[in-house]
């Protein structure tokens, strides 16, 4: 069971779905995020397929909710919509259609923006379009645990784990890079799904159908989301063929795709969007989150994996994970400096705003979890240096528990991505 473990992940990641033949938007007048200097009379969206007008096919709303649309009608080619709209004033506008599908009998639905002498807001700042809920945040996290895993499990076994592992930990430790591989790759697609959910405001059984290119095609989150999906699949692929090579080969340029597409999340993250970012703010965000990823899943992975190694491979590991983590935690402490001096504009903003709170948060367990790895340093690594015999099962227990830190650093890290700063 387990050696088929490699197949299964290449399968799960690399099948494609079947794809209904329902109709799909081909093109609209205006145009998805399109500025125009007119206001036009009509709407107009051609489809690939005959379809049938519904109630509210198209409504469009102005910036404060209020429709200015009349019902839509079947145009003369049995393929498009078209719907006349009041005198529109300058201003951003909102699309949400919906039709029937002649061939499949599906409802198809979508949302685009566009804007009259001025610039059309990005689908997830439509109308009615709901910010970050619980339910996101949790799913960012598994992202961010997912990545870490994968990044940290990957840099661990090449640089910190023997070259040759003992059969068992071979397995385990290929099945928790796929398991970690196939999180990332599948909270990134919910991430999608909540995000445009969000955004469209419809049933689910509806929302299956619905259009979503605007939010992979036509967002920083959705660039960012195809980005890191393939990216995923591609490390995914390249462990799977290290497992089946015996080879560590394979291994290298997964790491190195894994720490791109922690790009993503910097990418599509405040570092990129908010008012004062810059490059420099969005390569700092990347090493913060790539650093981070490197120690926490590292650490993971050694309690789980290397701690199962016999006493002189574990202690080999434990030394060489322990250089390679004081450079990570410089890293990490350096990029977050900054980035918490961008984005808080007075000092009592840790206390007074929600981000900052949040932030405070993080910075407690951070704390916490380098407290807990100076002692492993300070103690810990000195005795087993000296070739000391350490009792396994309580170091095993103590990076255990520093692990369970890590991760709920993770967890507070992704509710302040989806916070708002001051």
């Amino acid at each position: 069971m387990t050696r088929a473990l490699p197949f299964v992940v290449v399968a799960a990641l690399v099948a494609p779905g079947t794809a209904g033949a329902h109709a799909v938007l081909s093109s609209s007048s205006p145009g998805y995020r399109e500025r125009v200097e007119r206001p036009p009379p009509v709407i107009i969206l051609r489809f690939s397929q005959v379809v049938e007008p519904i109630p509210n096919g198209i409504v469009v709303r102005e910036a404060r909710g209020r429709t200015v649309s009349d019902p839509a009608r079947l145009g003369p080619d049995g393929r498009s919509l078209v719907a006349t709209v009041r005198p529109l004033a300058r201003g951003a506008y909102t699309v949400r259609w919906q039709t029937l599908s002649i061939s499949d009998g599906h409802v198809v639905s979508g949302l685009f923006t566009f804007g009259v002498g001025t610039r059309a807001p990005a689908p997830t700042e439509a109308v009615g379009a709901g910010g970050p809920t619980a339910v996101e945040k949790i799913v960012r996290w598994l992202s961010y645990l997912g990545l870490a895993v994968l990044a940290g499990g990957l840099a661990l076994r090449l640089l910190a784990l023997p070259p040759v592992l003992p059969e068992r930990l071979e397995q385990a430790f290929f099945a928790l890079l796929g398991a970690a591989t196939l999180v990332v790759v599948d909270a990134g697609i919910v991430a999608l799904l909540l995000r445009a959910d969000a955004a469209l405001q419809l049933p689910l059984e509806r929302f299956l159908y619905a259009d979503l290119s605007p939010f992979a095609s036509g967002t920083r989150f959705g660039v960012a989301w195809v980005w890191m999906t393939l990216g995923s699949v591609l490390a995914g692929c390249l462990v799977a063929l290290a497992w089946l090579r015996r080879s560590r080969r394979p291994l290298w340029p997964a790491l190195a795709i894994a720490l791109a597409v922690a790009s993503g999340f910097s990418l599509s993250g405040h570092s990129a969007s908010e008012p004062n970012s810059s490059p420099l703010s969005v390569a700092a965000d990347w090493l913060h989150i790539g650093a981070a990823s490197l120690w926490l899943g590292g650490l993971v992975v050694l309690a789980v994996i290397g701690w199962r190694l016999d006493q002189r491979a574990r202690r080999a590991a434990f030394l060489r994970f322990s250089r390679l983590a004081s450079v990570l935690v410089g890293v990490v402490v350096l990029a977050g400096v900054y980035l918490g001096l961008l984005r808080l504009s007075a000092p009592d903003d840790l206390w007074s705003t929600d981000y900052g709170r949040v932030l405070a948060l993080k910075l407690l367990l951070v704390g916490l979890a380098l407290a807990w790895g100076a002692a492993h340093y300070l103690f810990v690594r000195p005795r087993l240096a000296s070739g000391a015999e350490l009792p396994g099962g309580r170091v095993g227990r103590s990076l255990v528990g520093e692990s369970v830190v890590g991760v709920t650093v993770l967890l507070v890290a992704a509710f302040l991505a989806n916070t708002q700063p001051p």
